[in-house]
């Protein structure tokens, strides 16, 4: 028998290795079923993905083999490594069994025999590990680039605040939940009562919702590419505008005197929240997450009234979709949350002024 949390788990981390993201995929594989078995489910999908660094070099460091293993295999390794090293309250006769059976499951029965040896050798006893991006799990590459722009402390910082599973807060002003980095965006673009908005990235919407209430008869557009998400946005009882592609000129035949350019990014800033994106991520991705950002800002200001205000944010900790987008504009604050050293999401917003 294999339990629903870690048949959801595995199923999860399957998909997520073929591109999905967890918290979307977990919020459709756990509807409906137990809560205490959603809520394992989800502690050993964010765990796994948030450690995995460090269960590669376990599954090495246990099996003496560092060859490539099919990833059905891989991911109930990782999962009953996590849950015998990790958790302290799962029985170990659970962990190993049900990982034994879920390689079973996958139709890799001439595997089941080396899942289940590699994991009755797993134990507590301190491990050293031979580098810091095994101890980090994060990729050398990242840190490198964090110690570059921020320095060796903070870029170390930056990837041990990844390995913590992030605190949840709710909006004082919408009552939705929101990282209370992102709830420190929509303040700087100062709204004003009776003034027109421009939501450029709007879904899932808690932006949106937060400039509405910050200010009384505030006339809001909200649009994004994705209808399915744009829907999300329905209860606001504001325009919906789905537009062709990120970077397209925007469909409007007037000026906005306040404009929220809240961008499609890397998402490095997220990474306790998102950890699957440390392992998806590539140092070529850069340009052309660049070159699509220059152009939403560059229609964006199009579209901004004289005298107006356009924050861009991203939740990005790279200087290549922050201040390297928003250089050569009238920039007249800028704002930067660094994980580890203030609670919550990393952020970078910059507030730009029409001339």
């Amino acid at each position: 028998m294999i339990s629903t949390a870690r048949r959801v788990a595995f199923d999860c981390l399957r998909r997520v290795l073929a591109g999905g993201y967890a918290s979307d995929l977990l919020l459709e594989l756990t509807a409906g079923i137990d809560s205490r078995d959603a809520g394992l489910a989800s502690e050993i999908v964010f765990g796994v993905l948030r450690f995995r660094g460090q269960l590669d070099f376990l599954m090495a460091h246990y099996s003496g083999k560092s060859g490539k293993l099919d990833s059905e295999v891989r991911i109930a390794l990782w999962m009953g490594i996590y849950q015998l090293r990790y958790l302290e309250r799962v029985p170990a006769h659970a962990a190993v069994g049900e990982s034994v059976a879920l390689v079973r499951k996958a139709r890799k029965t001439s595997a089941a025999g080396f899942v289940n040896a590699v994991l009755r050798k797993v134990d507590r006893e301190p491990v050293e590990w031979p580098f810091r991006e095994v101890a980090l799990s994060c990729p050398e590459w990242i840190l490198a680039r964090w110690e570059e722009q921020f320095g060796h402390e903070t870029a170390e910082d930056i990837a041990r605040a990844a390995l913590v599973a992030p605190e949840r807060y709710v909006s004082e002003s919408t009552g939705r939940v929101q990282d209370i980095g992102a709830q420190s965006i929509v303040p700087l673009l100062d709204l004003q009562s009776g003034q027109t908005f421009l939501d450029l990235c709007a879904a899932p919407g808690n932006k949106t919702a937060q400039a509405i209430a910050s200010a009384s008869g505030v006339r809001a557009i909200a649009c994004d590419v994705h209808h399915h998400r744009l829907a999300q946005l329905k209860e606001l009882g504001v325009p919906l505008v789905v537009l062709n592609g990120a970077d397209s000129t925007l469909p409007f035949g007037q000026k906005f005197d306040r404009i929220l350019v809240d961008a499609p990014c890397s998402g490095t800033g997220t990474l306790a929240r998102n950890p699957e994106i440390k392992w998806k991520l590539r140092p070529e991705d850069f340009p052309d997450l660049a070159r699509r950002q220059r152009g939403l800002l560059r229609n964006a200001l199009a579209a901004l009234a004289p005298g107006g205000t356009l924050v861009y944010s991203t939740c990005s900790l790279e200087r290549e979709e922050n201040e390297d987008i928003a250089a050569g504009e009238h920039v007249i604050e800028e704002l930067r949350r660094i994980p580890g050293r203030e609670p919550g999401d990393g952020f970078y917003a910059a507030v730009i002024k029409s001339i």
